[in-house]
């Protein structure tokens, strides 16, 4: 087995063309380096250069292990990164992205209490109701509402199941009435979805109560429906969580079976154990699924 200590001379003299030039970069002396040379070319059983006047040249058998030297290069060097982030502890920048409405409601509080406990960690917010490719690097850590997560090379933690009801405002009922039955959803007004938000499965279930009703009203946006709900443009699903402890508005309905949405924290697989990214899982994880516990109600 050779040493792997003679491979950073190798790329040394590779690159610098000569066993001067490497020890010049690699700041020993010629000796050293040529002697290194030796014992590498003796384990491998191989020779690596072509020597002469003029300096050293790869053989093609050097060429040939020149790559394989370098991506052991690169592994070193991604170990000595990885290994000083975990000495520099838990810092740095950390971009979380959710939507508006549980950035609002609950995440904020919760990150203004893991940056008590971590006060060099720079929390940059991403909001939106559209997802981030968190693969491709656009976000370190999503917050992401769904009844399941697609298989994919990203990791995912179930939070908390966040159920939903029918909501409107206490003036639309004292206005128009609540619905009594969900046959009576017909003849009131009913906010709808649009783009993403159109395949909400608790929007979806509302309007199959009342085939071919029009919305009232549209919108791409979760936290902008519970506002449009709340000025009294209609009826909407609601999460509960979100709802109930609001006493302007009246709930209209028992909870959606169809409606349950579970919040999930999904990241790289290669960041979820960097310093940062553990501590910020193992706080917030724990935060909402308290959070959830708290405002979680049946009826």
């Amino acid at each position: 087995m050779f040493d792997w200590n003679d491979l950073k001379p190798f790329l040394a003299v590779a690159r610098g063309g000569s066993t001067l030039a490497a020890a010049k970069s690699l700041g020993v002396n010629q000796t050293t380096v040529a002697r290194r040379i030796e014992a590498l070319e003796t384990a491998l059983r191989l020779k690596l250069f072509e020597r002469g006047q003029s300096g050293s040249r790869l053989t093609e058998v050097g060429r040939d292990l020149l790559a394989e030297a370098e991506k052991v290069e690169q592994c070193a060097k991604a170990l000595q990164t990885r290994a000083e982030t975990h000495g520099r502890g838990v810092s740095g920048t950390l971009r979380v992205t959710t939507i508006e409405l549980l950035a609002n409601t609950a995440l904020t509080s919760g990150i203004a209490e893991f940056r008590q406990l971590h006060p060099d960690v720079q929390v940059d917010m991403l909001i939106s109701d559209e997802r981030l490719d968190i693969e491709g690097g656009e976000a370190d850590i999503a917050i992401r509402f769904s009844e399941d997560m697609p298989s994919s090379s990203l990791v995912a933690r179930r939070i908390a199941d966040y159920p939903s009801a029918l909501f409107c405002s206490r003036g639309y009922a004292e206005r128009r009435g609540a619905p009594a039955t969900l046959a009576a959803l017909c003849d009131h007004d009913l906010i709808g979805g649009d783009g993403a938000l159109a395949s909400l499965p608790g929007l979806v279930w509302m309007f199959s109560q009342a085939p071919g009703k029009a919305p009232s009203l549209r919108s791409n946006s979760l936290s902008h429906m519970v506002h449009a709900v709340k000025a009294g443009l209609g009826i909407a699903p609601l999460p509960c969580a979100v709802a109930d402890g609001d006493p302007s508005l009246v709930r209209c309905s028992d909870l959606i079976d169809a409606g349950q949405a579970s919040a999930w924290l999904v990241t790289r697989r290669e960041l979820k154990d960097t310093p940062r990214v553990r501590a910020f899982i193992d706080f917030i994880v724990p935060y909402l699924r308290r959070r959830a516990a708290l405002t979680s109600s049946p009826a």
